[in-house]
């Protein structure tokens, strides 16, 4: 069964409200200042594709995506400094996200307005993954082998959930 317009952005609009939440929540916890600014700067992108998501669906149908949610939750736990949750944007949930977003494009070619909103959503995605990258260029690489097998717990968590390449559709 194919998915509609309103099931797509309900699923998208639970991705972008568990980012913005955990991410917003994060931020002034965070130990690295430069990883502060751009957790909050990202809790905003991704808390205005929510906002925007939520006028094409009813708020009922909304809730935070619980993977993302908890993976972005742990990653904080794990490293407070940051770089962990910045790691599990740029490189776990965005890219998957990212695949999300190209499916629902293909699903819903009729419907210009979701359109519009995915491709808003794809290019906002974009942004943050390299402006993550921006940040991390001028962080020293972390040689810490408990951080990076954190890092890829991560990546086994959303592989095991199913979510290997993308975060799917909704339902």
């Amino acid at each position: 069964m194919t998915p509609t317009s309103s099931q797509v952005v309900a699923h998208l609009a639970s991705v972008y409200g568990a980012l913005y939440r955990v991410l917003g929540e994060a931020a002034p916890t965070l130990g690295d200042d430069a990883f502060v600014v751009r957790a909050h700067e990202m809790s905003r992108a991704f808390g205005a594709l929510a906002l925007e998501s939520r006028e094409y669906v009813a708020p009922d149908e909304i809730e935070d995506h619980a993977l993302v949610g908890a993976v972005l939750e742990q990653s904080v736990a794990l490293d407070p400094g940051g770089a962990l949750l910045l790691y599990a944007v740029a490189v776990v949930i965005g890219p998957r996200l990212l695949v999300s977003l190209r499916d629902a494009r293909i699903e819903l070619a009729t419907d210009a307005a979701v359109l519009q909103l995915i491709d808003h959503g794809a290019d906002r995605v974009v942004a943050e993954i390299l402006a993550v990258r921006g940040v991390a260029a001028r962080q020293a690489p972390i040689e810490d082998r408990a951080w990076q097998a954190s890092a890829r717990d991560l990546i086994t968590t959303f592989d095991g959930a199913g979510y290997g390449e993308s975060l799917g559709l909704g339902d």
